[in-house]
């Protein structure tokens, strides 16, 4: 199937990280050129380099998100040499694993201007551009966590669902102009975040690692964390032109996980 990608410019954060560059890998593979942004450059830059290797165009920037005077200045030089942004795809950190109680206003301000206010900023600067070309896509990763609320992450429950309502609203705003904003959710996809979530709870329970990891592959009907992978081609359909008339949405990729409907 063509995704219509084909020398679309795709902007994409965290993309050092293993959802980020799965995201990158799966667009570039639809003939997106790819720019591959985050605050640790040397694993953009590996992610990058892999691409170029399997025949894609990838460039790796160094980009703290949570640094917003610097937006302009990002997206300036990417319009300038490639053009505007097509594809922007919005894949931040996620704070340390806390409880919601506790936490003092500086910590909260802190993960607000990081995961929420860093991903509007970032997006209006590029929306301009989409709407006066009658296309574009915008497509922001959260966590289950917005569904199903996730014991000790507190924070990123609270902070990633604010980003729910914005994506909707935000689709009801742009939707006439050609532009589609949708939410995708990871489940538990292996990666080295969830490795890290689950050595913690491990710690915090005094497990074994394997066991946590166990016990958490079980409450999945599909049996198996998900393959980094799958959730790049997820992502990579929903920017594509066959996506077209899906927006406003909340994809889940979990493999069955969130139990509600």
């Amino acid at each position: 199937m063509d995704l219509g990608l084909v020398g679309k410019n795709a902007l994409v954060f965290g993309a050092g990280g293993g959802l980020g560059g799965a995201i990158a890998s799966a667009l570039a593979r639809e003939g997106a050129v790819v720019h591959l942004a985050d605050k640790d450059f040397p694993a953009a830059d590996r992610n990058a380099e892999a691409i170029g290797q399997a025949g894609g165009k990838a460039r790796a920037l160094a980009w703290d998100m949570a640094d917003l005077a610097g937006i302009d200045r990002h997206v300036c030089a990417i319009e300038t040499h490639f053009g505007p942004v097509d594809v922007l795809v919005n894949n931040t950190g996620g704070p340390p694993p806390t409880p919601a109680f506790g936490q003092s206003p500086e910590v909260w301000s802190e993960y607000f201007q990081m995961m929420v206010l860093s991903v509007i900023a970032i997006t209006d600067r590029v929306l301009p551009r989409m709407r006066e070309a009658r296309w574009g896509r915008i497509i922001t990763s959260t966590s289950s966590g917005v569904v199903a609320p996730i014991a000790n992450l507190g924070m990123s429950n609270a902070l990633r669902l604010s980003l729910v309502g914005w994506s909707k609203t935000l689709a009801r705003e742009v939707g006439k102009d050609g532009v589609t904003a949708n939410i995708v959710l990871p489940g538990r996809i292996a990666t080295q975040r969830i490795t890290f979530l689950d050595e913690q709870k491990a710690k915090r329970e005094n497990r074994d690692a394997a066991d946590v990891a166990r016990e958490s592959t079980a409450s999945i009907p599909l049996g198996r964390y998900g393959d980094p992978k799958e959730y790049g081609d997820t992502v990579a359909f929903l920017a594509s032109e066959r996506a077209s008339y899906i927006t406003g949405s909340v994809i889940r990729v979990d493999g069955g996980l969130i139990p509600s409907i």
